[in-house]
């Protein structure tokens, strides 16, 4: 057939493709499936290694738990009730009576009420479903990171999820933190899963888990919400509209699986149901948006005596987290954690808009800056053991920070200022100002992490 050939035309040199780009470039980091194995494909080493992640896991959350004794005596006085009486399950009344429930939604009363109803009232019962939600964070983190990183990814953020200090204690502690932690790292693998296939059930299935995170510990589960909405509109490989359209379903399933409770106690006659604890009119829908919801913003708790932060409200700024005793709790791998998001959002630049590992970068980022920023700036009541819900997006970004950085060890001559995601000078600074501050020593002393040095000591 005459005419000029088809494209691509032949090049003239021989083995050289017209569309070869000459000269080197940096391509966008994307786990290989030959490095590691497929999405869905374990290795026997690997299985190893999660098995002994998670076996650890299990003995530091369990080792000696009966020594907490009840832990928090409030909450736990509530499973009691919840055991004896199904009318206190529901409502999570703190009496088998039902003269008053707990100022919290119930979800994390239910499964310890369940507890002790199957195997009697101790410390046991009423903290291994606490350990137990640990775990299974742990692995379901280790399971998400892993579809962007890889297996060692995956390992580093399990790890330091377990290894976190205010996680090592409320996995160990009978407050709603735990079941909050599990459910929002659960909304977290499916959105990531909506987003690789483009699917809307998936998504359905986060609001799910966010709408059960709100049933833990009301308000506090939405903050997610951004970054996992973030994540969809820019990452998901569907047109423009159906990500809208997921968006607006995910919405539906959250209003709906954490609504329904809502509805349930507005509509049950309040004589026939125990009084609301936290609110002044016995109402579930002033508990939500007062005490345990605006009202932790601004201070203005209706329902908490003296009204304000109190002693618990102390310290609101930018520098809450980094103060204190907070910082020891969750501080110690923050500065590393953002320098790691914004690294990875840097290196991955150029890739795709639907880039595996730049979407989980938007996603824990997102996530650990919104609620970092309320937790620093809300006015009214704040306990140190909340930043428990910073430690999975800490600890993904600094495990997909670290696995970036293993895999470009050899690219640093060529473009080094990139890579430096997980060991920035202010991890050095923030050691140093930590040992003035907590120690009172003349010259700071640099708080420097075995884990994050690994990448840059390796070869």
């Amino acid at each position: 057939m005459d005419g000029p050939a088809p494209w691509p035309r032949p090049d003239p040199r021989p083995h050289v493709p017209v569309w070869t780009t000459p000269g080197p470039t940096a391509p966008a980091f994307r786990p290989r499936a030959e490095d590691h194995a497929a999405a869905g494909t374990s290795t026997r080493l690997e299985i190893l290694t999660v098995v002994t992640l998670l076996g650890a896991t299990a003995v530091l959350y369990l080792w000696n738990l009966g020594a907490s004794g009840w832990a928090n005596a409030y909450y736990s006085a509530a499973a009691l009730a919840g055991a004896q009486d199904w009318i206190a399950w529901l409502f999570g009344s703190f009496d088998a009576g039902n003269a008053l429930t707990v100022d919290k939604t119930p979800a994390s009363l239910w499964v310890m009420a369940l507890s002790v109803r199957l195997f009697g009232l101790s410390s046991w019962s009423v903290l291994v479903p606490q350990a137990s939600m640990g775990v299974a964070s742990v692995g379901v983190l280790y399971a998400t990171v892993r579809r962007a990183g890889g297996p060692l990814a995956g390992l580093v953020a399990g790890a330091t999820l377990a290894l976190t200090p205010v996680a090592a204690l409320m996995f160990r502690f009978n407050n709603p933190d735990a079941l909050l932690v599990l459910l929002l790292v659960c909304g977290a693998n499916a959105t990531v899963r909506s987003v690789e296939a483009g699917s809307v059930r998936w998504l359905v299935l986060a609001g799910v888990a966010v709408g059960f995170a709100f049933l833990a510990k009301m308000l506090q589960a939405f903050l997610v919400i951004p970054a996992f909405t973030a994540v969809v509109l820019i990452a998901s490989p569907v047109a423009f509209t159906s990500r809208i359209r997921q968006v607006v379903a995910a919405a539906i399933a959250v209003i709906v699986s954490g609504g329904w409770y809502i509805a349930l106690v507005q509509l049950w006659p309040a004589d026939a149901r125990p009084f609301i604890g936290g609110s002044q009119t016995n109402s579930i829908v002033e508990l939500l948006f007062g005490y345990n919801g605006f009202g932790r913003i601004t201070g203005d708790e209706v329902g908490r005596i003296g009204g304000g932060g109190g002693p618990f409200g102390d310290g609101a700024g930018l520098f809450r987290l980094f103060s204190g005793e907070v910082a020891t709790e969750i501080a110690w791998l923050l500065p590393a954690a953002l320098a790691a998001g914004v690294g990875l959002l840097w290196l991955q630049r150029r890739a795709p808009r639907t880039d595996a590992l730049r979407a989980q970068a938007i996603l824990w980022l997102g996530w650990l800056v919104v609620t970092g920023l309320v937790f620093s700036l809300m006015e009214g009541i704040f306990h140190e053991y909340y930043t428990v819900a910073l430690a999975p997006p800490i600890g993904a970004l600094i495990g997909l920070g670290v696995a970036a950085a293993w895999r470009h060890r050899a690219n640093r001559g060529q473009s080094a200022r990139p890579h430096l995601l997980v060991r920035p000078p202010t991890v050095r600074v923030a050691g140093q100002f930590h040992a003035r501050r907590e120690h009172g020593l003349r010259q700071g002393v640099p708080l420097r992490i075995l884990m994050l040095d690994f990448p840059y000591g390796a070869r």
